[in-house]
């Protein structure tokens, strides 16, 4: 895909040369006894970014969420999400067919959340009902990158309190909210009693997400990841590409956040923006334009950029590391035009 502007996702990013430098002089050991060195380090550095006990490391950002949400919620008992949140729309039914576990959602809202809306949804224990053992909120909100705000988790934090139940982040980009609205992770950590967080959506490591919590529940992750399958060897190499994404890609991302921004002003005249754009992502909605969303992907393929199609009248634009500002000026002339011809 050298070729093109690829808009697909910020998971399509390939290792730098020092990420690639990183991962090879790495000093492994074998993780499922504990002893990668590499593993070790970065699980303590996440943690500690979050103000939590203890992190895992998964080789994906589905098993990350899925192992926290066993932590949370028993089977047969109740997960209040988002309609369209990745935990229950796009990992293929995961949370029902590994934890048991039954979800209700509120309607797709992203990252404008009506805390007394959930605290109306939430069910407690007794009259054979499914009781809700947990809210899971994803910052930021894949489809559109929107950021939920600081004082909207707290409220929602407060509802799970009151209600006793528990409150778990899918932060596969909450990088991009803590550049976006300056929020120090460990003020996002304090909120939650679980939270997933990825290395490869937005700061380029080739793989890899972490579950974050208290040393008892990640001790009880650790058993879960490798019932899932999940347990790894000499993984140090992946763990390492993930420190250098830590240390060198997270301040960057106000790069990608200003490209975003660059393209949904290109595209901003043909009415399609579906949303304000805050981060790295920018959603198209083409409800009232001529093209649906396969066919701007593929007119814009013919022209050398690549879309993501999120639904039948829904697209995405995503800016990363793997993109500068040529590559950006090239979409801007490409987008425009085929939406004008249309």
């Amino acid at each position: 895909m050298a070729d093109f502007v690829d808009l697909r996702s910020d998971t399509v990013t390939r290792p730098t040369a020092g990420m690639r430098e990183a991962m090879a002089t790495a000093e492994v050991g074998d993780d499922v006894y504990g002893e990668d060195p590499s593993v070790n380090a970065l699980e303590a550095e996440v943690a500690a970014l979050f103000g939590h006990e203890a992190a895992l490391f998964a080789p994906s950002g589905s098993m990350a969420n899925q192992i926290a949400l066993q932590l949370l919620v028993s089977p047969g008992d109740e997960l209040l999400a988002d309609a369209d949140a990745h935990v229950v729309t796009y990992e293929i039914g995961a949370a029902a067919a590994y934890g048991g576990i039954s979800s209700r959602t509120w309607p797709a809202v992203g990252a404008d959340i009506d805390p007394e809306q959930v605290a109306r949804m939430i069910r407690p224990d007794g009259y054979f009902a499914v009781p809700t053992r947990a809210i899971a909120v994803e910052q930021t909100y894949s489809r559109g990158g929107g950021v939920i705000p600081l004082a909207t988790l707290r409220e929602l934090r407060g509802v799970a309190d009151d209600a006793g139940v528990a409150m778990h982040c899918d932060g596969a980009r909450i990088w991009h909210a803590h550049v976006a609205d300056g929020v120090p992770l460990i003020e996002y950590g304090r909120l939650f009693d679980t939270l997933s967080v990825c290395l490869s959506k937005g700061l380029g490591a080739p793989v890899g997400s972490l579950v974050v919590g208290s040393a008892e529940k990640i001790e009880r992750a650790r058993l879960i990841r490798k019932r899932m399958g999940g347990g790894m060897r000499q993984v140090g190499i992946l763990a390492a590409a993930g420190r250098y994404a830590l240390a060198h890609h997270i301040d960057r991302l106000a790069d990608d956040h200003a490209r975003a921004a660059r393209l949904a002003e290109a595209v901003a005249p043909f009415g399609v923006l579906a949303a304000p754009v805050r981060t790295n992502l920018v959603a198209l909605d083409l409800t009232k334009h001529a093209l649906d969303a396969r066919a701007l992907a593929a007119a814009a393929r013919a022209e050398g950029v690549l879309v993501s199609v999120l639904g039948p009248r829904t697209a995405r634009l995503v800016t990363h590391l793997g993109l500068d500002d040529a590559g950006i000026d090239r979409a801007r002339a490409a987008l425009p035009h085929i939406l004008a011809a249309a």
